[in-house]
């Protein structure tokens, strides 16, 4: 690791997932996604320097450089002329609802089809200007696509778009996506439920798009090859998400579609019966992807909390620097070797800490245990412990001691000392003098290497329980 901030977020919702609240108590939310993307696709009549050449029939196809591809351009027709509205009508007929991403120079080209998704009442996503890729666009080549796009869609629809999904984006796209203003980006793919991200523009909602439950792999190697396998991998998908659901952790399951793919009489069966299955359902929720934003906003609006890997050192130093008990290079070591989202929670910190920590030479882990004050000593009894040493011992009663528990409790220190040289730590939040005394005697049995590990896990406990509290005063 270096001290730049590293830039992806590898912790999540981590061992507990926040319960999403469906409306209706669901278990799941089910969104299916029609990709609309004929007559937006790579074409020498569209300008472009080659034609298309990913999913289609023609599994493996190249582009081909300066000439019109005859039959992948029929292939993509299909979609526009058959497959659309099959996928229309088996949705319609079951009252079902989805979410288009619509490219939109393939929007304009297909009033028809536009008209069909607002009389549903689909919600309208942008899928970006051209369905290209962008990974080697500039900056400013991709926003003024984008602008581009966002204008056309609303010419086109009557309405801006309020989501967007470029696919195959640029490290450019999600910061874009923010700088305009809409509500939220699907060109994610980690996680199972919407999180909001930090962008230059402010925060951003993410809702997670898929690649696995999704109709390209009939088009990929190793993908589907029949609609059974198709089907089978939905309802995997779906009695997997809903059992978790149903044990009180509700998650999203995104599943996307292509008119030219799905939207072949043998694929369409599949998912036909696997319709009719979620239908079987009533604790299931099927939205479009904007009602699942809006819910998100209302339910779980963006709240940043104290994020240690975005603070100033200075900043970070005032807050954390003494965790480990009058041993601040503890924190700025952490901070010099580079903090990132993952830290952002008591345990990522304190992993982050217990590292510096455990990385520290012989003498200086020393020093941090010798650092830290006797319990129920001359210090506390003159009222000079740091605040967080004072507030810890008091937890345990240890500021209410008889004559005879203080006289105990010296003696015990004076004997730990003599046999070990460090004082006795031990982490006392929770514990009792009681608890704190058989400890006492029990580590006094130890030998010497064994107490110094046993010591710096203690060290590096009350250094937890110090980040946790800090953390939560911060949120």
């Amino acid at each position: 690791m270096t001290n730049a901030r590293y830039p992806r977020d590898m912790r999540g919702y981590g061992r507990t997932t926040p319960d999403p609240r469906w409306p209706g108590g669901a278990s799941l939310c089910v969104q299916f996604v029609i990709n609309y993307e004929e007559g937006g696709e790579n074409a020498i009549l569209h300008g472009d320097k080659a034609s298309e050449a990913f999913l289609s029939e023609i599994v493996g196809a190249q582009p081909w450089p300066g000439q019109r591809h005859m039959n992948m351009e029929s292939i993509y027709e299909y979609g526009a002329r058959a497959g659309f509205w099959r996928l229309w009508r088996m949705f319609t007929e079951r009252e079902m609802t989805a979410t288009v991403y619509g490219v939109a120079t393939a929007l304009e080209r297909a009033p028809e089809q536009v008209a069909a998704m607002q009389e549903a009442g689909w919600e309208i996503a942008s899928h970006g200007l051209k369905w290209i890729d962008y990974r080697d666009h500039a900056l400013e080549d991709e926003r003024e696509d984008m602008e581009e796009a966002i204008a056309l869609h609303t010419a086109v629809t009557g309405a801006r778009p309020r989501g967007w999904y470029t696919g195959r984006s640029s490290v450019h796209t999600i910061e874009l996506t923010a700088e305009q203003g809409l509500d939220y980006s699907s060109d994610v793919y980690a996680d199972d439920l919407p999180y909001w991200q930090d962008t230059r523009s402010g925060p951003l909602l993410m809702i997670p798009y898929t690649l696995d439950s999704n109709d390209m792999r009939f088009a990929t190697p190793q993908g589907f090859n029949a609609g059974d396998q198709f089907f089978s991998y939905l309802k995997d998908s779906f009695d997997t998400l809903r059992a978790e659901g149903l044990a009180g952790a509700p998650k999203m399951l995104s599943i996307g579609l292509h008119c030219r793919l799905i939207g072949r009489p043998g694929r369409a069966a599949a998912l036909a019966r696997f319709l009719d299955y979620v239908r079987q359902h009533d604790d299931v929720w099927v939205a479009r992807r904007i009602d699942i934003a809006d819910h998100w906003r209302r339910n779980f609006p963006y709240r940043p909390g104290l994020r240690p890997s975005r603070l100033e050192r200075p900043v970070f130093l005032s807050i954390f620097g003494g965790v480990f008990e009058h041993s601040p290079f503890v924190a700025e070591r952490a901070y010099d070797r580079g903090l990132h989202d993952v830290h952002d929670t008591a345990a990522g910190l304190s992993a982050a800490m217990n590292t510096a920590f455990r990385r520290a030479s012989d003498d200086e882990r020393l020093s941090v245990l010798m650092a830290h004050p006797d319990l129920a000593g001359r210090l506390a009894l003159a009222g000079d412990l740091t605040a967080d040493s004072a507030s810890e011992q008091a937890s345990a009663g240890l500021d209410r001691l008889s004559p005879d528990e203080l006289a105990r409790f010296t003696e015990l220190n004076e004997r730990y000392r003599a046999r070990f040289g460090i004082p006795f730590i031990i982490a006392v939040r929770g514990k009792d003098r009681h608890a704190i005394l058989a400890a006492f005697e029990k580590r006094l049995g130890h030998d010497r290497e064994t107490e110094i590990a046993t010591a710096c896990a203690e060290v590096e406990k009350i250094a937890r329980l110090r980040i946790e509290a800090l953390m939560s005063a911060g949120q």
